[in-house]
């Protein structure tokens, strides 16, 4: 008896968790995007400065130093964008994902200090690169008014209509 009500006291509870998920995929989202778009804010604000760091500070491999400061503000500006919004998220949320180890490879200060954020951001990246945007996202959207064609091939039957 006890037990049947714990299980269902459990149930209730993680029904209302289940609600809330969209909420906690959407505030991820947001706080990773901004993350990196003010790092896009900082290098844009002073094209100079971002691209003595490449030539000095980052060690970006196979890019030259200018090309790459100007890519990765680029990134830093684009990229979150579609992230907040939830635009080809995981997509969006696994460049970043590789972005974000690039970023810590090539700059070796950030090692000696365990670079603990870019961890966060990359769990916080790799969750939304393994669960997806969730429900308020521009892709979920998308999903419901424009859902896939049917498979024909998934259930047995060729697109003429007959068994394969």
């Amino acid at each position: 008896m006890m037990f049947s009500k714990s299980i269902a006291a459990y149930e209730r509870v993680a029904h209302w968790l289940s609600k809330a998920a969209p909420v906690s995929d959407l505030l991820i989202r947001l706080w990773v995007a901004k993350v990196f778009w003010q790092a896009g804010q900082v290098k844009i604000a002073s094209m100079s400065s971002t691209i003595y760091l490449f030539q000095h500070m980052y060690h970006v491999p196979f890019i030259p130093p200018v090309p790459a400061a100007y890519l990765a503000t680029g990134i830093e500006l684009g990229f979150p964008v579609l992230l907040a919004f939830g635009i080809l998220t995981r997509a969006s949320a696994g460049f970043l994902f590789i972005y974000n180890i690039i970023a810590v490879a090539s700059y070796p200060a950030l090692w000696s200090t365990g670079f603990t954020d870019h961890k966060v951001w990359g769990l916080m990246l790799l969750v939304t690169v393994l669960h997806g945007p969730g429900a308020l996202s521009v892709d979920a959207a998308v999903r419901r008014w424009w859902p896939a064609p049917t498979r024909l091939r998934g259930n047995g039957q060729s697109r003429a209509g007959h068994g394969t």
